[in-house]
């Protein structure tokens, strides 16, 4: 498997996107990438024996976007539907939680009670969260917005009624923050995977291989619990 895996990079280099959008994943530390994501990508580098590059996105639906432009070699991204038509998917390596941010004095007690007539929901174009919401909000009305720090910081300036997001990435931004609350309850949740650019990529086998062994040895519940940096 890891023969197969050392096809990936070019030149002694694995191109691997990270999407620093999505806290409970990816931190900086001092400049440094921190986070499960980022000491997946370090681990497979290592075991293929290549530098790991990183190529840095602030949004997942632009790590999606650039797949078919050999702009990387590997990548993490939710486990999605519409995706899988176009890039291959490991097995998870962890399930994270999206809900949404109100203001304090917003009516919106718990995520249940967002899908409402006249509520305004602002969510990160191309999120895996996007996706859910857009097939699932019935009342309430969607607007996309850029990556999420775009949202969130158009949502603090006044925009919409609530905005959706990964729990770890909203409570960065809003958790010492007076005048907005984060909802208890669980909007969606998100299954991550590694990834290949290509659908029908045979190797995503042995990637899945590589990710199995990663969970298996306690390497990603230990990256989780004590990021690297």
């Amino acid at each position: 498997m890891t023969n197969t895996l050392k096809t990936l990079a070019r030149d002694g280099i694995l191109r691997v996107a990270i999407n620093t959008g999505n806290r409970a994943l990816v931190q900086t530390n001092k400049g440094t990438l921190t986070g499960v994501s980022p000491a997946l990508a370090r681990r497979l580098a290592a075991e293929v024996g290549a530098e790991m590059r990183p190529v840095i996105y602030d949004g997942a639906g632009k790590v999606f976007a650039d797949a078919d432009k050999d702009s990387w070699d590997v990548g993490f991204l939710a486990i999605d539907a519409m995706r899988a038509r176009k890039i291959a998917f490991t097995d998870p390596y962890i399930t994270i939680e999206a809900t949404y941010a109100v203001r304090a004095a917003s009516r919106l007690v718990d995520v249940a009670d967002v899908d409402t007539e006249g509520v305004r929901v602002l969510t990160a174009k191309g999120s895996a969260y996007d996706m859910h919401l857009s097939k699932t909000l019935q009342r309430a009305t969607l607007e996309r917005l850029g990556t999420p720090p775009d949202s969130f910081a158009a949502f603090r300036a006044g925009r919409c009624d609530a905005v959706a997001g990964v729990r770890a990435s909203l409570e960065g931004a809003f958790g010492s923050d007076p005048d907005i609350r984060i909802l208890p309850g669980v909007l969606t949740a998100v299954h991550q995977a590694m990834v290949l650019p290509h659908r029908n990529d045979p190797r995503i086998t042995a990637l899945d291989d590589f990710v199995a062994r990663a969970i298996a040895d306690g390497f990603v519940r230990q990256a989780v619990q004590t990021p690297e940096g």
